[in-house]
């Protein structure tokens, strides 16, 4: 194969790890708001924005194909935002 391709691929799978890393980031990152905030006593919000935005992540079926996963990190952060912007 031609070295430019291979370099393509190269980029590619590096960048479409950075992006799943960054996924699996901010799924931790929601899981564990809301357990802190459950353990605080504090309302969660609607439990379906929680298990919505984990089963976008997990399903295979997304708007965007998943070796791009800007879809899934939009995705988790308005769960983390709105989790975070429950009435206290």
């Amino acid at each position: 194969m031609d070295s430019t391709l291979w370099t393509v691929v190269v980029i590619g799978a590096v960048l479409g790890a950075v992006a799943l890393g960054m996924a699996l980031v901010l799924l931790v990152r929601l899981v564990r708001a809301r357990r802190d905030l459950r353990r605080a006593g504090l309302p969660t919000g609607p439990r379906w924005v929680f298990w919505g935005a984990v089963a976008y992540l997990v399903l295979p079926v997304d708007l965007l194909p998943d070796p791009v996963y800007l879809d899934d990190i939009g995705v988790l952060l308005l769960a983390l935002r709105s989790l975070r912007a429950v009435p206290r």
